[in-house]
């Protein structure tokens, strides 16, 4: 019993650290958040790439391929 303790306490000790940084373990952002950092990239290769267009395209031949 006494090692769980131990081993309890440097885990602890561990999430103490993450916490000071202000930085959370990969996997924890908020959706929103990552959507946020995400679309300016997204809206600056759209741009630089004519991805329009091809949004547009791509959605044509969906909606072509489902009958509307």
């Amino acid at each position: 019993m006494a090692d769980t303790a131990s081993r309890t306490m440097i885990r602890t000790q561990g999430r103490r650290a993450f916490a000071s940084f202000g930085d959370r373990p990969s996997g924890t952002r908020h959706p929103l958040v990552a959507t946020a950092m995400a679309l300016p990239l997204a809206a600056l290769l759209v741009v630089l790439f004519g991805g329009w267009e091809a949004v547009v395209t791509q959605a044509s031949s969906v909606g072509v391929m489902l009958g509307r």
